[in-house]
Formats: C-alpha cells, sequence, structure tokens
C-alpha cells in the first residue's frame, strides 16, 4: 500500500474522474498514486459534504443568459443492479434500460439557450423519499423555484417528460408566467370540449382531422380547473412512438413547430448519457449514502469541466476525454514498454 504523504482534496479526486479512462474504482486510484492510499481517499469521500450549490458555483460565471432561455427536467437511474447494500439504492424504472432496475434516482436541471445552442447542467437533486420524503415532482418544482429566485435565471419555457406531467406542477409553472412543453401519458384523460361535460377519454384515442394534424387541437385535461384549455399536438416520431404534447403556449399553431421546441429537451438526454460513460457516474460500489452522494457530485463537476472545454476548443466531450490516451500511444509506439514479438 503507498504511504500518503498528504491529505486528499475534491480536486485530487475530480483529477482522477477526468483523467481515468477504464476504472473508477478507490482501489485504482490508489494503485496509482503516489500520495494517497486506499484509506485516505475513502475517508474524503466518507467526511466531506458536497452538495448541488458546488456545480451552480462552478457554472455560474460561464453561462450565457437568454430571455428565450429552456429550462429541461428529467431524471436518469444510476446503475447499481448487481449491488446489495449500498444505501440510496432502491429498485425505480429506467428510460435506459426499458425495466425496472436498482439504482441511484438523480433528477436533473439544465439550462439551453437557444440563441447560442449552448447548455449547462445548473442542478440535481438525489432521489431518496424514505430519507426526505421528496418525490421527483418536489425536486422538480423546488429547482425550479431555486432557479427563478435564488439564481434568477432568465428562461421563457420549461420542457420534461411525461413522468412529470402532474396537474398542481404545470399550473405552478402558469403561475409563475412560464410556458411549458410536456408529453401525456397514452392513458391520460382529455375532454375535447371546455372540461363542463365529463367527455373525457384517453388521449390515444383521440380522431384527429389533416387539419389538427398540422396544427393540434384545444383539449382539456382531466382535473384541471373548469374552462382551463390547453393546445394538443400529435407527434409521429417513428413507426412504433406517437406521442401527445401539451401545452400552455398560446402561439404555437403548428405541429413542426412543437416538434422542434421538443427536440431541445433531448440535451438532458446528452447530459446523462455522456456523464455516465465519461466521468464514472455509476461506477462507485461503496456504501455509505455520503460517499455516493460525494462520487455523484464530483462526477458532474468533471462533466462540467469537460462541457467547458469542449466550448472553448470546438471538441466534444469525448474527444478531450479519450483524448488524453494521443500522448500515451506516441510513447508507446515509439517505445513499447510491452514489445511485440513474432516467431
Amino acid at each position: 500500500m503507498n504511504e500518503a504523504t498528504n491529505h486528499i482534496t475534491r480536486l485530487d479526486y475530480c483529477q482522477f474522474l477526468l483523467s481515468s479512462q477504464i476504472n473508477y474504482t478507490l482501489t485504482y486510484f490508489a494503485d496509482h498514486s503516489d500520495k494517497h492510499n486506499h484509506d485516505e481517499v475513502n475517508r474524503y469521500l466518507r467526511d466531506d459534504k458536497l452538495t448541488p450549490r458546488l456545480l451552480w458555483e462552478q457554472a455560474r460565471g460561464d453561462i450565457v443568459l437568454s430571455g428565450n432561455g429552456f429550462l429541461l427536467f428529467d431524471d436518469t437511474v444510476a446503475d447499481k443492479n448487481y449491488s446489495f447494500a449500498i444505501e440510496l439504492v432502491r429498485r425505480q424504472y429506467s428510460g435506459n434500460a426499458k425495466a425496472i432496475i436498482k439504482g441511484i434516482g438523480i433528477v436533473t436541471c439544465v439550462y439551453v439557450n437557444p440563441d447560442t445552442e449552448q447548455f449547462w447542467l445548473i442542478d440535481y437533486r438525489i432521489f431518496d423519499k424514505n430519507g426526505d420524503g421528496k418525490s421527483k415532482l418536489d425536486h422538480v418544482q423546488e429547482m425550479f423555484d431555486h432557479a427563478r429566485l435564488v439564481k434568477q435565471l432568465p428562461f421563457r419555457t420549461v420542457l420534461m417528460d411525461s413522468w412529470y406531467a402532474a396537474r398542481w406542477l404545470m399550473l405552478h409553472f402558469e403561475r409563475h408566467g412560464k410556458l411549458y412543453y410536456c408529453p401525456l401519458k397514452d392513458n391520460r384523460q382529455v375532454d375535447e370540449g371546455d372540461g363542463t361535460q365529463s367527455c373525457y377519454q384517453r388521449v390515444d384515442s383521440l380522431s384527429w382531422s389533416q387539419d389538427e394534424l398540422l396544427h393540434g387541437k384545444d383539449i382539456h385535461v382531466k382535473d384541471f380547473p373548469k374552462g382551463h384549455r390547453l393546445h394538443l399536438f400529435r407527434l409521429v416520431l417513428s413507426t412504433q412512438r406517437t406521442d401527445y404534447v401539451v401545452t400552455n403556449d398560446v402561439t404555437q399553431t403548428t405541429t413542426d413547430g412543437t416538434q422542434k421546441v421538443c427536440v431541445v429537451r433531448w440535451r438532458i438526454e446528452q447530459v446523462h448519457r455522456e456523464a455516465k460513460q465519461v466521468t464514472g457516474l455509476e461506477a462507485c460500489q461503496c456504501r455509505k449514502a455520503r460517499i455516493q452522494r460525494n462520487h455523484i457530485a464530483c462526477c458532474f463537476l468533471v462533466w462540467y469541466r469537460l462541457k467547458e472545454l469542449a466550448y472553448a476548443t470546438g471538441r466534444t466531450l469525448y474527444q478531450i476525454k479519450y483524448g488524453q490516451l494521443d500522448d500515451y500511444m506516441v510513447a508507446q509506439l515509439r517505445n513499447p514498454s510491452v514489445p511485440m514479438v513474432l516467431a
């Protein structure tokens, strides 16, 4: 075991996550560090207390603001399917796996500037209902309010998945003057009238005229206030998938326009994919909740650093991450540490 010569810092651990290419375990870190042993790395992650505020402090000076900005909300699951004793792990649906898996739920918030086509992860929450009593929708409301009141970000529109299409949350956005676009689940009950006659049916059973396919239709969603009208669009995304997107944006009059807005939401899926692939988000196998929280916080700080470099250099996160191997390959081809021998 290496002799520890210095106390490990947040910078040390983040640098390990940024530099490592295939292995993000504490043992791997300790085995390749001449400063820190395994116990010290574990002790740092156990004793520090990193929060989402650190991500905002990292990003706040770089975000290019826009009055036309978007706030995106979604969640991802850090897969722990082969772990049996990790705190924070619970069985939950993973959109990536298309199945119920064991993992740590993370609800995220991304800010998008449509004028520059740039986006930034600005907030997140760990889904731990047994610990704090909060649902994923509660976390979204909290981050929405924090973006308005504390971060004071200018934005016009909220985009989210069908999981978050709760009446109270959508009305909360409206009360604060924000537009929203969000898919409805196929079995959501809607009425093509104003909701006074109770003629509700499943949204996927509605009939559509040619004009409505192009321009949408006004509907009333069950349990919304009487007379509360929303505009519904039918988006055919593939032969296997059709989305029914509802919005309070009265200026939106075309299905094509709605589809262009909804495409913006995939930025948050990109954040989730990149964080899992280049930061080791799912790799930590330590049992304690505090260690998992600190690891996730450091992963998002590393994602942000890579994104910052990507914008500065015109490269992708993957090019920056895996480009670190270039010097190694040049050196190995020039003077291999394991020479190839042929008979």
